[in-house]
């Protein structure tokens, strides 16, 4: 199409390249293996980013771009086993920041497989159980799902209803259903949390994990549809009809709803990091357009308003960072407390939706375009904002741990 109208010379924006902004310096001496990590995810994510984009655009899951994050060996997430990569709190989170940065249903991706899944197996799977799955899940040659909230238990989820009756022969039968679940009809295997009903045993009423093939007669997994969030990942409806499956799938480590818990909490973490990429990813968009702009005689920029947005924003962005490598480094030392991962979702999730906000409105009408980045970062902030504990969740674990009231009720 000519450009030489009048009223349309400005050149056409870009806007979604890395720009790096670290204004405290908060990642200038972090070990080059961390480095390495980070590059290389940088390196993946945008081999793959067109890819996403167009699955994003087409309401579309490429499970093949899930495995090659298997092949390049990121699927990860922070989880220690001696038959993955070991990766330092900070490099997991730089991973998790990157891969959000670059598109957000890559980082649900490493989310759901590897902070959820194989984080399950690895903290409370069997070594048979191990040795089986672990490698397997880390190179997602099998796609694997955490099955924990339910159509009429999200936030709730303690009340989950989904029952595993066991039988004479120490088999189980699982019947219920389950909502939200990224992999849930992706092929592979399904990490179900169930209510056992056995009357008399021991953990009659607890909830237990249990590993179902998606294959199993009775399971059924369906895409949901219309999303608005996340749309390059499925999230699935799950059904199982009376599944039958034999005692070794039982996980046994998980003994109650508090080893669900412990999962959660680590990923948490994962999801903070995942608000500062997204973050990132528009303040750095929002700072391109800036320079590139120009209305009223000169660049956006120029304006004092601007200037006093973007300064309001990376105030927001740097305090995101340093969040985010101090729990690195509380996590690192093993001190890191639960109700401090909650405190860093609740925040970093909250704040990343303001920066959006104001670069979404900054932008203009290009910010409402796919191709600028911008209002597809700020639809999948709100998928980010409400899985692994809403906000009103996280508020009320911190305020029960800094007064000491359980307020859930």
């Amino acid at each position: 199409m000519p450009t030489s109208f009048p009223g349309n010379q400005q050149p056409a924006y870009q806007l979604t390249d890395a720009q790096d902004i670290d204004y405290y310096g908060v990642f200038a001496d972090i070990p080059e293996a961390d480095k390495a990590i980070w590059q290389r995810t940088r390196d993946f994510a945008q081999t793959h980013v067109e890819t996403m984009r167009q699955g994003w655009n087409d309401h579309h899951y490429p499970l093949e771009v899930a495995q090659a994050m298997g092949k390049a060996g990121l699927i990860n997430d922070g989880v220690d086993h001696p038959d993955i990569e070991k990766f330092s709190p900070l490099a997991a989170g730089l991973v998790n920041m990157e891969l959000s940065r670059v598109d957000g249903s890559m980082g649900t991706i490493l989310a759901v497989q590897g902070g959820l899944a194989l984080r399950t197996i690895t903290m409370f799977g069997s070594k048979d159980q191990q040795a089986q799955y672990v490698r397997a899940i880390a190179d997602v040659e099998i796609p694997a799902a955490f099955g924990l909230t339910e159509p009429d238990h999200g936030s709730d989820s303690t009340g989950l209803s989904t029952t595993a009756i066991r039988q004479a022969d120490g088999c189980y039968v699982i019947r219920g259903s389950k909502r939200w679940i990224g992999n849930g009809s992706a092929g592979g295997i399904t990490i179900t949390f169930a209510r056992v009903n056995d009357e008399g045993a021991e953990d009659h009423g607890k909830v237990r994990g249990f590993i179902v093939p998606q294959d199993a007669q009775g399971y059924t997994g369906a895409p949901i549809r219309h999303k608005g969030s996340l749309r390059a990942i499925d999230q699935a409806d799950i059904f199982y009809d009376d599944v039958k499956i034999s005692a070794d799938a039982l996980i046994p480590g998980v003994k109650s709803f508090r080893n669900v818990s412990q999962v959660l909490y680590s990923t948490r973490i994962g999801v903070a990091w995942s608000a500062l990429g997204h973050a990132t990813a528009v303040f750095e968009s929002a700072l391109a357009y800036a320079t590139q702009r120009k209305q009223f005689g000169k660049y956006l920029a120029e304006h004092q308003m601007i200037q006093e947005r973007l300064t309001r924003m990376l105030s927001d962005l740097v305090s995101m960072q340093l969040y985010m490598v101090r729990i690195a480094q509380l996590e690192a030392a093993g001190t890191l407390q639960p109700t401090q991962a909650a405190l860093a979702k609740y925040n970093n999730t909250r704040v990343a939706r303001r920066i959006a906000a104001d670069a979404r409105d900054m932008l203009g009408g290009n910010g409402i375009l796919i191709e600028n980045g911008v209002i597809q970062h700020m639809a999948d902030i709100e998928g980010i904002h409400t899985y692994e504990g809403t906000e009103s969740v996280q508020a009320l674990l911190v305020g029960r741990d800094i007064t000491g009231y359980g307020a859930f009720a």
